[in-house]
């Protein structure tokens, strides 16, 4: 089988869907779309708090794990990915964070002004439809929904006058790219209750188009080149090997992980690496699946007073009422996201914009049995790390077989200075709820407990409890200089016909949740491909 598209596009995540529905807008362009999973209509992708059943569900994720090592106390850890349509936006916590305007300056001035906060902040106002109304950082009237928790909760409001009393500025949208400390609640990938994947904002209102293709259940195994020049791209679908070519562009929007993978088989990465695996060389590029940097963070816990915390909501009979109250109004505890509050903080005063994230729910995870879902008591739980790691992994194929996932070394807590900010965050989360706000609520602290209190026992936490955030990128590092792998127009270098458009190819890692910035990734991408016709 082979059809001929003038765009290919490899992986329909969340840059992925959005570049379908901008390369798609003009009928004379003939676009595919490729995606190894299946439909993102399950009802626990639909619901948001289906989160913590679908991240359990083989047939909806990638089941990643990372090459044990000292920072994850020597045990393999699970970097899951969302294989469906959508992606990863079909199985995150849905908090919408657009990163500060820093970050992408930062991105101009390693790649080119196409980068920077001008271009950047347009692009997110033409993607949005948020709940607040227009702005001169936010749009609405985009294909994107973004709304903000519609419960608003005792304990989420002391939290929130917490911080105020600790310096931070409360924000109506904490996406305002004031680089200032700052704390809200946080505004989410929900509408009508609904969770608002790449796929559901941006694939399902243009399926009708006929100049636009969609295929599910197809790997990718490889780009093959005429040459130089990028041809077509071979999968296996239904069984068989199938080959897709473009007249234009191949487009890899397979994420951080399985971006550098495909360019690996395609013979396009480290010479030793490919030449271990029997893969031809096609363009030496040794920084393919280097430089990956992670969100490591830590979910501390508070034990609080059950009518404080939704826990009850979640558990028991009241399981039961949430559920119904869910399908028949699109309401309450199922139709929140997983975290109802988000602060950046500084680590140090003097430094000119916040560097450290907190995210903060009314409710409390089980760790003891994760089946049981909740703590049966009532609890608080806030996710805090630092927002932008020096530490570095890589990934790397194992084999030329596409059906084995690549090797992962997560590097966390290679760099110094990412240890001592850890440290300072758990004592500054420490304060945090320490606050006459919340002090109120009588909080007591659960995880990782006052037994950790030196700095080599909150280390210790850190390595037994912490966990991904799912925001691995880097992996396919853009630049302006020749030992990047993608040029500033995210073109391949070294090869034709090839661009690499999801979060692998940000040298440095925005500030926050990364879904946003992949899809503003793919909406600027979007603009220069199309400029450049």
């Amino acid at each position: 089988m082979e059809e001929t598209f003038d765009y290919v596009i490899v992986g329909a995540g969340a840059a992925g869907c959005v570049l379908a529905y901008r390369l798609s807008q003009d009928p004379a362009n003939r676009v595919l779309l490729i995606e190894a999973g299946g439909s993102h209509r399950h009802p626990f992708i639909t619901m948001p708090k289906g989160i913590f059943k679908i991240m359990a569900s083989p047939v909806h994720m990638w089941p990643y794990m990372t090459q044990p090592d000292t920072a994850s106390k020597h045990a393999a850890e699970s970097w899951a990915r969302g294989r469906t349509l959508g992606g990863s936006s079909s199985v995150n916590g849905m908090v919408y964070v657009r990163g500060q305007d820093a970050d992408y300056d930062s991105l101009a001035a390693n790649s080119s002004e196409d980068w920077s906060w001008q271009h950047i902040g347009a692009a997110y106002r033409s993607m949005e439809n948020h709940e607040l109304g227009p702005a001169p950082t936010r749009g609405d009237r985009g294909p994107l929904h973004i709304s903000l928790p519609e419960m608003r909760t005792p304990l989420i409001d002391a939290a929130i006058k917490a911080g105020a009393s600790m310096g931070l500025a409360p924000k109506a949208d904490v996406n305002d790219p004031e680089d200032v400390p700052r704390i809200g609640y946080a505004p989410r990938t929900i509408y009508r209750g609904r969770r608002q994947s790449g796929a559901t904002a941006f694939l399902d209102p243009i399926r009708d188009r006929k100049n636009l293709t969609v295929i599910t259940g197809a790997a990718v195994d490889a780009v093959e080149f005429d040459g130089r020049r990028a041809s077509s791209v071979r999968a296996i679908h239904n069984g068989a090997t199938v080959r897709f070519k473009a007249r234009r562009e191949i487009l890899l929007s397979g994420g951080t992980l399985s971006t550098p993978a495909v360019l690996q088989r395609s013979g396009v990465g480290p010479a030793e690496l490919l030449h271990r695996h029997g893969v031809a060389l096609v363009q030496e590029s040794p920084e393919v699946g280097r430089n990956v940097v992670e969100h490591r963070g830590l979910v501390m816990q508070w034990r609080v007073p059950d009518r404080a915390s939704v826990n009850r909501d979640l558990q028991g009979w009241r399981r039961y009422r949430s559920a119904t109250q869910y399908y028949l109004t699109r309401r309450g505890p199922l139709a929140a996201g997983v975290y109802d509050a988000v602060a950046y903080f500084k680590s140090r005063a003097d430094l000119s914009r916040p560097d450290m994230q907190m995210l903060i729910a009314p409710f409390s995870i089980n760790y003891t049995n994760p089946a049981a879902g909740v703590e049966a008591h009532g609890g608080m739980n806030l996710c805090v790390y630092p927002l932008r790691p020096e530490s570095k992994g890589s990934v790397s194929i194992r084999s030329r077989d596409a059906n084995e996932l690549p090797e992962i070394q997560s590097g966390y807590g290679t760099a110094p200075d990412d240890r001592k900010k850890m440290i300072d965050i758990v004592r500054l989360t420490r304060r945090f709820v320490k606050s006459p706000a919340l002090a109120a609520f009588q909080p007591q602290e659960t995880r990782p407990g006052a037994e950790y209190q030196s700095d080599e026992q909150i280390l210790d936490a850190h390595l037994q409890m912490g966990y991904t955030n799912y925001h691995a990128c880097g992996s396919c590092r853009m630049g302006r200089d020749e030992q990047s792998v993608v040029d500033p127009r995210l073109r391949v270098r070294g090869v034709d016909g090839l661009r690499v458009v999801d979060t692998s190819v940000f040298p440095v890692m925005p500030s926050g949740n990364t879904n946003g910035p992949a899809m503003v990734l793919g909406w600027r991408a979007a603009d220069l491909i199309l400029a450049e016709r």
